[in-house]
């Protein structure tokens, strides 16, 4: 258990670049201070209303344009179209009439 504990003392201060009571650079992240919350804040909330207005008139846009209206397509074969009427008559096969 000794060795464990020398062991982990010797990876912690190589790990910190020196001997045991060495200061370690304390790490500054990119939202750590060097912006403002409140700007931070309102420049997404600009970009948002931006992103929404744009949608919103490309969807008007492209919703205003129509579509092309084709001709109906041709009869395939494989399509197994039935034109006659079922055997058991065009209720269903389990539906009763109520008269």
């Amino acid at each position: 258990m000794a060795t464990s504990l020398v062991r982990s003392g010797f990876l912690r201060s190589a790990l910190r670049g020196g001997p045991r009571g060495s200061q370690v650079p304390k790490r500054n992240f990119a939202s750590s201070g060097h912006h403002d919350d409140a700007y931070e804040t309102a420049k997404w909330e600009k970009i948002t209303y931006l992103g929404i207005a744009s949608c919103t008139i490309l969807a008007i846009y492209n919703l205003s344009k129509g579509h092309p209206h084709t001709e109906e397509p041709p009869a395939y074969p494989y399509l197994h179209i039935r034109n006659k009427e079922f055997p058991w008559g065009p209720d269903g096969l389990f539906e009763t009439k109520h008269h």
